[in-house]
């Protein structure tokens, strides 16, 4: 029996972005015990209605949620009001969630789709590009959906000033500047965009090698075409070169004892000496905690 199989989703946010605020606001609500995302979570938020059924979308999406809807040890971590960063104040969360969102394929799945295969494809890329693939991959979705998940990736990645208040609002991770628009249209007069990260050697070595400890597929020895190539791997999803990504891996073998960079004899991999850090120590390293 096939266990590998995804269930695409592409539905759920109610067509709303993640504002800044959204996951420490639904982190605290869902603190409460008792907490439920219905209609008497309309006051306590302050949001209506169908943001509140967006807010814990985005829970979920950005992986903050177990399966039974309970916050797990991360969101603890993050937004507990001495946690790491719970009011979103280092970009280096912002990269730990981007991180978080795209690994969520079974919840959010154009994030994992469009860093993982969509920019390989077709690096310069429209609206039009995703609906194929999303379609290529579940043909029972509707495409009136697709149109709107690819609407509301594009406001979380990127922003540029409307005259609706409510879509003026930058989504939670344009920051990391990966979507950049080109500039020109197809001949539909669909945008044309590209995903490059242009500020690779910015993000933290602790998040990165988070993402390695965090990935239950990685054993003790890492190939390097590993780290960069496959869907979670850091590689894949920071959108690094070759020569970043291998720049990262040796500051995290002089920062962290027992993790070791091999490059010997035209073999690359990570390799983990003993015992792996613990994932949590790493990022409250990181944090200075």
């Amino acid at each position: 029996m096939r266990t590998d199989i995804i269930k695409y989703n592409f539905s759920g946010h109610e067509t709303f972005h993640c504002r800044g605020f959204w996951l420490k606001k639904g982190f605290d609500y869902a603190n409460k015990p008792d907490a439920v995302f219905n209609d008497s979570a309309v006051v306590e938020l302050g949001v209506g209605r169908n943001m509140v059924g967006s807010i814990r979308y985005w829970l979920r999406a950005f992986g903050l949620f177990d399966g039974k809807d309970q916050l797990n040890e991360l969101a603890q971590k993050i937004f507990q009001d001495k946690g790491l960063d719970p009011y979103l104040e280092d970009e280096g969360t912002l990269w730990l969630l981007h991180y978080s969102l795209i690994r969520n394929k079974s919840r959010a799945s154009i994030y994992h789709l469009i860093f993982g295969e969509l920019r390989k494809i077709k690096p310069e890329f429209t609206k039009l590009h995703f609906k194929a693939l999303a379609l290529e991959k579940d043909n029972s979705a509707n495409e009136n959906t697709i149109d709107k998940d690819f609407s509301v990736f594009i406001r979380t990645y990127f922003s540029k000033p409307s005259k609706d208040i409510e879509e003026s609002f930058s989504g939670l991770l344009t920051e990391l500047g990966l979507l950049h628009d080109l500039g020109r249209k197809d001949e539909l007069k669909n945008p044309v965009y590209r995903i490059e990260n242009r500020r690779q050697l910015a993000i933290p070595k602790e998040i990165v090698l988070y993402t390695i400890l965090d990935n239950e597929s990685y054993g003790d020895s890492i190939s390097f075409n590993s780290l960069f190539e496959s869907h979670e791997s850091p590689g894949n999803v920071f959108c690094f070169n070759k020569d970043n990504l291998e720049t990262i891996l040796t500051e995290i073998e002089k920062d962290f004892q027992g993790v070791v960079y091999k490059n010997d004899a035209g073999i690359k991999e990570l390799q983990f000496k003993g015992d792996k850090p613990n994932k949590y120590k790493v990022l409250e390293k990181y944090y200075g905690q």
